[in-house]
């Protein structure tokens, strides 16, 4: 969902964007990579950080972008004229998503370096590469449409058609990993610009989301977590069937209020920005009015998440946009399911809907 109040982050650095297969630096020792997406959300930012692991000098990868022709090519280039000569020393993903660890294994085994992530989202993503759950295929079919896209057969049978979606952006990861956990603190930077990233850790996004505050530059890389220009995707997939992200992303934005107002917040996707507690104001509040329109539409008849997509999102969407559409209205449900403000019911035709209480 676009931001209306976009107006009042504040963006030090334009509209200014790296050109492919460049980057631009937005503080010392830290540089900004922009990649092309093949989604309706074209493009994915990552991030280089000058570092020395082990004496060797050298760079850290900050997310990864897909695996396609497209992203290696981008980043060869990147290697060939950005990086000074000096090698990647390791990648740190900050989420199991394709567009963020789909390269990884391809960068790990280019510059022999350790994946660094969180334990979680490195075991989802093992099974996500070898089996379709949450990510398309029959299972995740099934289970909207028991959430009530039965009723669109051409879409169902969209969702069952895209077995092979994850595996096909994310090949393969790495066979060991570096585990990040939540408080932990990683040392990077070179000679007297070392300093510790905190891991913050989120969920509802992602299984166990981190992101990266540097307390003494003040930049926060927030992954997706916290973007300026739309709303995190948190949705309920088939793997996790009665699940409530929605509850779990609240909190973890609420706590990222401890990191100062002030940080620059580097995201996976916009622009650069400061105003970090208003933008978490702005998405407490969003959420708070997505709230308020459900329970008022189910209020009118019982409604099964498929049936609460127009309200929610009132343009029209192509099937990978639907996908995260019925995710989101379903974590919409559970969230006020579980606060006791809606029933569930499972209808004669196996449909679940949900109505005010």
């Amino acid at each position: 969902m676009a931001n209306d109040k976009e107006h009042e982050l504040v963006y030090p650095f334009g509209d200014t964007l790296p050109a492919m297969g460049t980057t631009h630096e937005i503080a010392p020792g830290v540089r900004w990579v922009r990649m092309a997406l093949p989604f309706a959300l074209d493009h994915i930012n990552l991030w280089l950080l000058r570092d020395r692991i082990d004496g060797r000098e050298g760079w850290t990868i900050v997310d990864c972008g897909i695996t396609n022709d497209a992203t290696r090519s981008a980043w060869e280039q990147v290697f060939a004229t950005e990086l000074g000569g000096l090698p990647v020393l390791r990648v740190i993903v900050t989420h199991m998503h394709p567009d963020h660890i789909g390269s990884a294994n391809w960068l790990c085994e280019r510059w022999n370096a350790r994946l660094w992530i969180s334990a979680t989202d490195y075991g989802v993503a093992r099974t996500a590469t070898r089996a379709s759950a949450g990510f398309g295929g029959p299972l995740s079919a099934a289970f909207m449409a028991q959430h009530g896209m039965a009723a669109d057969r051409e879409k169902v049978g969209g969702v069952a058609a895209r077995s092979n979606y994850y595996k096909s952006l994310v090949p393969d990861v790495p066979a060991s990993y570096r585990r990040l956990l939540g408080g932990g603190r990683v040392a990077i930077g070179s000679g007297a610009a070392r300093t510790d990233w905190t891991c913050h850790v989120g969920y509802g996004h992602a299984p166990e989301h981190i992101a990266l505050h540097n307390e003494e530059a003040s930049v926060l890389i927030s992954g997706d977590m916290v973007l300026p220009r739309i709303s995190t995707n948190v949705s309920v997939v088939d793997v996790e069937p009665e699940a409530d992200p929605l509850t779990l992303y609240l909190d973890s934005i609420e706590r990222m209020r401890a990191i100062d107002a002030g940080v620059l917040v580097l995201p996976s996707h916009g622009l650069p920005f400061n105003g970090l507690h208003t933008r978490i104001g702005q998405l407490q509040a969003h959420h708070a009015e997505r709230f308020a329109e459900t329970l008022e539409a189910c209020a009118a008849k019982p409604l099964s998440a498929f049936e609460l997509v127009p309200v929610l999102f009132t343009r029209a969407l192509d099937l990978h946009q639907m996908t995260f559409a019925i995710g989101e209205s379903i974590a919409h449900l559970h969230a006020l399911w579980y606060a006791g403000k809606l029933g569930r019911e499972i209808g004669s035709d196996g449909v679940i809907r949900f109505r005010t209480v």
